[in-house]
């Protein structure tokens, strides 16, 4: 069995699991909050879906550029830093009087999540022994599927009570009371070689650097093709009452942190499994999505699938990065892994857009399993016999 955590490392492990529970509910808060913010400026939740698939490709574009430029600073500084620009950004979306405004605000927080999530792997990482990793990965894993368990549901709810403008001052003051935190207990850290530009080639010749990239931008793009607009796909297609919805969006979070779970318990001696587990659950999820929505017990266990799958295939991809990457490389090529995963998100919601406004809103889970086959036959035929070959190295 093996000895706890010390508190002193186990408190900014906490801190950072509620950083990542507010980041994860920022970013996809909207989704649910879709019709409430169109209304609001007379507008389409089709158009106001913009506010989604901008934030994602800024995330994508932003990652890298301003990991470089950040990677000098100390971890722990930084930390709190996109954290404040965080919070700010939160307030804006608060006060917006207009919904260019709001986009604005939406790219400031774009940027603290660039920077965040490229540290947030690499900080848990180093706050534990090796053997403890996996479960470092899986406190961020909790803290993200908390966010689809309570945080998503809950700002809907606020939302339709209080107004869409609530739930964003409320991210707020969450942010503020997370920097307080961990200002106070996340320690110093010993400083590390920079990053080098030279060394940027290298990661990706690496083949499983590589291979994480290319699924991870597969996976991300199949999952959200279904998933950004499963609000509309639930009350139009599936016929499900407002609340409803919110059940089921705190169903599939539910499930997401039984899949940090699972990832904590199997990765070690399964690794393999975790992996081939991901992508094909992700495809037979969406290839039954329409037909599934008959039935709400249906219907209802394809979102507990998506919400399992997805949160244990995405740490599991960080898992993997962090082990085919030094120390020092870890942040930027988390950098890079975030950036992908949000171009794969801002393409799959963008598609699913265009087949709302086209009129093929039933559809979207047929899109997304096409695109998930793709990521079943690259992990197949290139990435697990990458993984093998290092192996009999």
């Amino acid at each position: 069995m093996l000895p706890p955590i010390p508190w002193k490392y186990a408190l900014p492990l906490f801190g950072l699991a509620t950083s990542a529970f507010v980041f994860n509910t920022s970013e996809f808060m909207p989704i649910g909050l879709l019709s409430d913010i169109a209304a609001s400026f007379a507008m389409t939740p089709a158009q106001t879906g913009i506010m989604i698939t901008v934030y994602a490709w800024m995330v994508g574009l932003l990652s890298l550029p301003l990991m470089l430029v950040a990677c000098r600073m100390e971890l722990r500084r930084l930390l709190l830093l996109t954290i404040g620009l965080f919070m700010l950004g939160q307030l804006g979306s608060a006060f917006a009087v207009n919904f260019p405004m709001l986009m604005g605000a939406r790219i400031a927080v774009a940027c603290a999540h660039s920077i965040f999530w490229s540290i947030a792997g690499p900080l848990a990482t180093r706050l534990v022994t090796q053997v403890r990793q996996p479960f470092a990965l899986s406190m961020i894993a909790t803290g993200s599927s908390i966010a689809m368990i309570f945080g998503l549901p809950l700002g809907r709810v606020v939302g339709l009570a209080l107004g869409w403008r609530m739930t964003f001052l409320s991210l707020a003051v969450i942010a503020f009371l997370a920097l307080v935190f961990l200002w106070r207990v996340f320690p110093p850290l010993s400083k590390q070689e920079p990053f080098s530009l030279r060394e940027l080639p290298t990661l990706f010749h690496n083949p499983l650097t590589r291979g994480i990239f290319i699924l991870s931008l597969l996976f991300a793009t199949a999952y959200f093709t279904t998933y950004s607009f499963i609000e509309p796909f639930l009350a139009t297609v599936a016929g499900f009452a407002p609340m409803s919805i919110t059940w089921t969006l705190m169903v599939l979070g539910l499930c997401g942190f039984l899949g940090s779970v699972l990832f904590s318990r199997l990765y070690g001696l399964h690794r393999c499994l975790v992996l081939r587990s991901g992508v094909i659950g992700l495809f037979i999820a969406l290839l039954v999505f329409l037909p599934a929505a008959a039935f709400t017990p249906t219907i209802l266990a394809c979102c507990m699938l998506l919400g399992t799958i997805s949160t244990m295939f995405n740490v599991a991809m960080q898992a993997e990065l962090i082990r085919g990457c030094s120390r020092t490389d870890a942040p930027v090529a988390m950098s890079i892994f975030s950036g992908i995963f949000n171009v794969g998100i801002g393409s799959g919601t963008f598609l699913s857009g265009y087949l709302a406004a086209d009129g093929a809103l039933p559809n979207i889970g047929f899109f997304g399993a096409a695109i998930a086959s793709f990521a079943v036959l690259y992990l197949f035929a290139f990435y697990l016999p990458a993984i093998q070959k290092m192996a009999s190295r």
